[in-house]
Order: C-alpha cells, then structure tokens, then sequence
C-alpha cells in the first residue's frame, strides 16, 4: 500500500496547460516529478507558464512547451507529431483544451457551435487515437497507461446559461470517455474523466462577481475550486491508487450537483 499516488518519472501531456485547470493540473505533474508537455494556442502565456513550473520541478519533473491549435485537424496532428518526435512512450494524456460560447438559443451560431465541438469533443477523440501506440508502448496490467478527459458539470446538468454547445460538447465527452474506456481498457489504457465544478480561471472570468464570497456561499463546502483539487484528483487518476478505475467521470464540483 506504499506510494499509492507516486506519479514521478512519468511522461504527461496536458492540452490548454497554460491557464486555467490545465495550469493547476501541470503544477501538480511538475512538482510530483513528471515530464510534462503543455500545449496551447498562444505562445507568450505558454512560455510563461513553461518557465513559471520549471522554477517549482521536483526530481525527474519539468515543463516543455509546444504551441498548438487543436481545433482543426492540422493542429492536432502537428503537435501530435512534435510530441511524438521526442517521446516514444507517454503514460498520461489529460485532454483538457475547451472553448465556450453564449448566445440566446433563437441567435446561437452555427459558428459557435462548430467551433465548440471541434475542440472540445473531436480534438480529444483524434488526439488520443495519435497517441495510442505511445499510450499501448507505456501501459501494463499493473501500472496502466492513462487518459484523463476533462468535461464539466454542465454536461451533466442545466447550466443555468445560454452556452448549448458547450453544455452538449461536454455531455459528449463523458460518453465518449465512458466507450473508449471500454474499448481500450483491455489494452492497458485506462479512460477516465473529470467534471469539474467552478474554478476561478479566464474562462469563468466573466462569472465571477466582484467579492468572490458571493459565489462561495452558494456552493455546499462554501468555497470554490482550487489548483490542489484540480491537480489531486487527476494525480490520484494517473496513479495505481485508481488502477481499478476505468471508463468513469468524477464529479468535482464542490458538492453541487449533489445539492441541485
């Protein structure tokens, strides 16, 4: 039962990692000796990030930063490639990259909604199939490789906002994870997902009132989301501790769907 959650001499990729939950989770991989890849879409806040985790690495943990856009084909299988050109094994992928849109159901886009699905739900499915050979190479019955799909409570109940693409792109991840899980479990890839509930971040930037406490009060444990819930349930996730796990998404959210 020792080092149940011992993640160290690992290699992980964690798409969107610069800001947000894919920031936390990072942290979380680097300073537990993890040889973290993160990717997204604007350099400068990339390399920051980059540099801000390789201060804190512990052990065999580091940061590299790859610039990506994950929301069209040629941007998955670029990084996909850049990835692979340095990694012959990869025991984690955290599919975290994600992108909203608001707008009153009579107004909403076929942009929004394109764009949407797109990153949130077909860059998981065609990222993870490039990577499966890495995943197979890395996996064993006693220490699974590991893919980590980040959803959202608002796939799993009203949003209480106008974002029907994002709420649906979620939805969709926890089924999409629930399948491969299934299929892939017998090749020593455990699928799993998480459901976070809010986390202060630039995405929910706009939700978030003035004083903080007003939203706080509202969730059951009365506090919001923060990086060591983020980064502890996707380590617990990519250790032995949840070897047994497959094809499930853990809701993270504080306590409110369970409220609702």
């Amino acid at each position: 039962m020792k080092d149940l959650f011992d993640v160290s001499g690992k290699v992980a990729v964690v798409t969107g990692g610069s800001t947000g939950i894919g920031a936390m989770i990072a942290r979380g991989f680097v300073e537990n000796g993890v040889k973290t890849y993160i990717t997204a879409r604007k350099q400068p806040q990339l390399d920051e990030t980059a540099a801000a985790l390789n201060e804190l690495a512990e052990g065999e943990g580091s940061c590299v930063a790859i610039q990506s856009d994950l929301s069209c084909m040629e941007g998955v299988n670029a990084f996909a490639d850049a990835v692979l050109a340095q990694e012959d094994k990869i025991d984690i992928v955290i599919n975290n990259a994600g992108a909203t849109w608001d707008a009153p159901v009579d107004e909403f886009p076929e942009s929004g909604w394109d764009k949407v699905m797109d990153l949130n739900v077909k860059s998981i499915f065609f990222l993870t199939q490039r990577f499966l050979p890495a995943l197979r190479a890395a996996g064993s019955q006693d220490d699974p490789a590991r893919v980590v799909n980040i959803a959202s409570i608002n796939g799993i109940t009203h949003p209480g906002m106008n974002n029907y693409s994002y709420s649906a792109s979620k939805a969709a991840v926890i089924q999409l994870t629930r399948h491969m899980a299934a299929d892939l479990g017998p090749e020593h890839i455990n699928i799993n997902g998480i459901a976070p509930g809010f986390f202060p971040s630039k995405m929910t930037a706009f939700l978030l009132p003035e004083d903080p406490e007003e939203m706080e009060v509202d969730q059951p444990i009365r506090r919001l989301g923060r990086p060591e819930d983020a980064a502890g349930t996707t380590i617990y996730l990519c250790s032995k501790a949840s070897n047994y796990l497959c094809g499930h998404t853990i809701v993270m959210d504080g306590g409110v769907i369970a409220a609702s």
